[in-house]
């Protein structure tokens, strides 16, 4: 008996030891080609740890408390196949990752002959408000800014109409960066949170020279187009790379407002559960409608 618990706290004290000491580094590439995949998501799911992996494929994910070594480790990227591994199978460094593509269908087509008027759409809160509000990329548990990468942000918008989206607008407030890399993901919304993604592309934009206003993402050459069956998606940036101004840089802000009829989005990294909040960004899309 005594064997046993001796046995059993070996067991337990290896498992926190595990969780507490143990990070994983390595690169992510292409099957195929042998290539650096940039901007990989990375994580575990409802765990809050993620991270995304540099323009050179190279991650670094930082493990906490809550992992066990028979947690899965998700590799997701647009156009390829998720890749997964227990955590206790991949090592603390010079892990190789390979993707493989995954052939995707493409909805058929149909153009008609008749001639459909479009009109503009704004879709969103296109008001900055009084700029008191602000949603921040910043949380206070954060030691520096590659904490943030695969961060995610973003609101419910409705559909209601067949529309073609021209492009992403945002209002910043506060921006201590030279650069930031974002990409955009469109969700579908079931049980009313984020599910899986609508766009499959990659749509990666950058912010220079810390950028302060309504900043556009233009969308025209990702032809992105919305059904009104869609009814609600979800909109949202989410962060994957930053140079900082100085060593103190941390902020970056996009101005809001509460509001009980509108629901923002967010979570802390990849594969982390999704939170909502009463807010409004001022966040919208430019769109030519049906």
């Amino acid at each position: 008996m005594k064997l046993k618990i001796v046995f059993l706290f070996i067991f337990w004290a290896n498992a926190i030891s595990y969780s507490q000491n143990r990070d994983i580094e390595g690169t992510v590439k292409g099957f195929e080609d042998n290539e650096p995949l940039p901007f990989v998501n990375i994580g575990i799911a409802n765990k809050t740890v993620g991270t995304v992996s540099d323009k050179n494929g190279f991650f670094h994910l930082s493990l906490n408390n809550n992992v066990t070594q028979k947690d899965i480790v998700v590799f997701s990227y647009v156009g390829f196949r998720k890749e997964m591994y227990l955590a206790s199978e991949l090592k603390n460094k010079n892990n190789n990752i390979l993707l493989h593509p995954q052939n995707v269908e493409l909805n058929e087509v149909v153009v008609s002959s008749k001639k459909i008027k479009l009109k503009t759409k704004k879709i969103g809160r296109t008001s900055k408000g009084l700029g008191l509000t602000h949603m921040n990329f910043y949380s206070y548990n954060e030691k520096d800014v590659d904490d943030r990468l695969s961060k995610e942000v973003g609101m419910k918008l409705k559909i209601k109409r067949n529309c073609h989206i021209k492009d992403l607008n945002f209002k910043i407030t506060s921006n201590d960066f030279t650069s930031l890399k974002f990409r955009l993901n469109f969700y579908k919304i079931k049980n009313g949170l984020p599910t899986e993604l609508l766009l499959n592309k990659n749509v990666v934009f950058e912010i220079k020279n810390n950028f302060l206003g309504w900043f556009k993402v233009n969308l025209e050459p990702y032809k992105i187009y919305l059904k009104n069956e869609t009814e609600e998606v979800a909109v949202t940036i989410q962060w994957l790379a930053s140079v900082k101004e100085s060593d103190k840089s941390k902020y970056f802000a996009i101005a809001t407002a509460a509001s009980p009829l509108n629901t923002a989005y967010y979570r802390e990294k990849a594969m982390d559960t999704w939170l909502k909040s009463g807010q409004s960004l001022s966040f919208y899309l430019n769109a030519l409608c049906e």
